[in-house]
């Protein structure tokens, strides 16, 4: 279980997030909804340690992960996927995975389940990131995070500028590793792309908490998200 206890963090003298609390629950999809601005990559940084915390802590099954070195959260079992994918454009498919093994000295049978996942990767191991399409960037930056072995996994715009077929072989990733135990935090613009998949949904206005739901409501009233997004 991921979990927020009263954040707040910020760039410099300008604090973003005010207070906010979230939980993630272990297999479960919580989909983080807001205006542009609103918070939510500040968010993501924040649990990932790349920016320090004004106040409150996050949790991981129980346990403080806040204040340890940016370096050092992924090897507590936190997956970042961030917007833009963030690959090394030099270097290949294949040392983009060991990346992600190192962190948590996984072996060679993770790396097998992942490229099981993302069969396009295992024909391009020696390509380098820039050789790749932008849905392959995609699932290469997915791929590394997955390498980890996350108990949380969070993915900031995911299906940003990926054509439908690439979205659907994310989303369905996304399915496999709720069924395996993860918590799943995403945020998402596109909000159709993710409701079908989502189980809860929160809401977050000016750096703090807004309400969270079922996802099941807002399938069934999109105009909550209209409301609260303005899309």
């Amino acid at each position: 279980m991921l979990e927020l206890q009263a954040i707040s963090a910020g760039y410099g003298r300008a604090q973003v997030l005010r207070e906010l609390s979230l939980t993630v629950a272990s297999g479960e999809i919580l989909c983080l909804l807001g205006r542009n601005g609103a918070g939510k990559t500040t968010t993501m940084q924040a649990i990932m340690g790349l920016l320090p915390l004004m106040g409150g802590q996050v949790l991981l099954d129980g346990v403080p992960i806040s204040g340890r070195p940016a370096h050092e959260v992924p090897k507590a079992g936190i997956g970042y996927i961030p917007q833009g994918r963030r690959l090394f454009a030099g270097l290949t498919v294949a040392e983009h995975l060991e990346i992600g093994l190192r962190a948590r000295d996984a072996g060679p049978e993770v790396r097998d389940e992942v490229l099981a996942l993302f069969p396009r990767l295992g024909e391009r191991l020696d390509q380098r990131a820039e050789t790749l399409s932008g849905g392959e960037q995609q699932m290469l930056a997915t791929a590394r995070a997955l390498c980890l072995r996350p108990k949380a996994l969070l993915l900031d715009e995911p299906t940003e500028g990926l054509q439908p077929s690439m979205i659907e072989a994310i989303r369905q990733v996304i399915v496999k590793m709720r069924a395996a135990g993860v918590a799943i935090l995403l945020v998402e613009q596109r909000v159709d792309a993710v409701l079908s998949v989502a189980d809860r949904v929160a809401f977050i206005e000016n750096g703090r908490g807004g309400e969270v739901m079922p996802a099941e409501r807002l399938r069934q009233d999109h105009g909550i998200v209209e409301r609260y997004v303005g899309v």
